[in-house]
């Protein structure tokens, strides 16, 4: 019997820093994919708080013991690096009603681009529906607590570089 091919899916983002709404998702995709690979996207136009090598450190000790889950950092085109990764899917996780029309928009004008790559939405589970990394560092720049929002290791370096700023 021939084996079947493997089902490989990205999931995209900043993940400037790692919140437990991109946990649940990438814990969720984990499961319906053979390997999801968490993509860190190098963005140049934007401040990042934590380097993408910080970023990736993050997720990859966040998700050591997953064995089907990769951390890799990317530019350029989404479905060009998904193509070279042999990536069938994208996954993308919609907060709110706010984010689907951006949302809505990409996937088509990747599906334009590359027509045999799907994108999937996923919604992260309801305590973290309103979880966003950007709120997330204001909260701890503002001394807050955000414990619960993000996973261990990223509140302990999240609290660092906020009172190193």
């Amino acid at each position: 019997m021939p084996s079947l091919p493997l089902r490989v899916a990205l999931y995209p983002g900043s993940f400037d820093p790692l919140t437990m709404g991109h946990v649940d998702i990438i814990q969720r995709g984990s499961a319906l994919f053979d390997t999801i690979i968490v993509a860190v996207l190098e963005n140049v136009s934007k401040e990042p708080l934590f380097t993408v090598k910080e970023r990736i450190e993050m997720i990859q000790d966040t998700f050591k013991t997953s064995d089907n889950v990769e951390a890799a950092a990317f530019s350029g085109l989404l479905v060009e690096y998904a193509a070279a990764r042999k990536a069938s899917t994208i996954v993308r996780g919609i907060r709110a009603i706010s984010d689907f029309e951006y949302e809505f928009q990409m996937a088509l004008m990747n599906r334009r681009l590359a027509p045999t790559i799907e994108t999937v939405f996923m919604m992260p589970a309801e305590e973290y529906s309103y979880v966003s990394s950007r709120i997330v560092k204001e909260v701890a720049s503002l001394g807050g607590k955000v414990t619960g929002l993000v996973p261990e290791g990223v509140e302990a370096r999240l609290l660092e570089r906020v009172r190193e700023r």
